[in-house]
C-alpha cells in the first residue's frame, strides 16, 4: 500500500513538474516574435517532447550553461561589476 502510494506521488510530482517547465517555456516561445509559422509548429512538438523529457532535458541544458559561463566568465564578471557600480553610485 505505502509502495503504491509512493509511485503515484512520484507520478503526480514527475506531471507537475513537467507542467511548470511546459508554462515556463511556453512563455518564451510565445514571446518571441521573429518566428514563422513553420518555426512555430516545430517548437510546439520540441516544447511538448521537452516537457515530457524534462527529466533528461533539463541536466543537458544545466551543462550547457555551465559551459558559456565558463567559456563568458571574464565577460560575464564584467557586466555584474558594472551593475554593481551602477547600484552603489546611486
Amino acid at each position: 500500500m505505502l509502495q503504491q502510494f509512493l509511485i503515484y506521488l512520484a507520478v503526480i510530482a514527475y506531471f507537475g513538474i513537467a507542467c511548470c517547465f511546459f508554462y515556463k517555456w511556453l512563455d518564451f516561445f510565445i514571446e518571441d516574435e521573429e518566428m514563422t509559422s513553420t518555426q512555430r509548429s516545430f517548437s510546439t512538438v520540441i516544447l511538448i517532447v521537452a516537457s515530457i523529457l524534462w527529466v533528461i532535458i533539463v541536466p543537458f541544458a544545466y551543462l550547457e550553461l555551465l559551459n558559456f559561463h565558463k567559456k563568458h566568465k571574464g565577460i560575464i564578471d564584467f557586466l555584474i561589476d558594472m551593475s554593481n557600480q551602477t547600484v552603489s553610485e546611486e
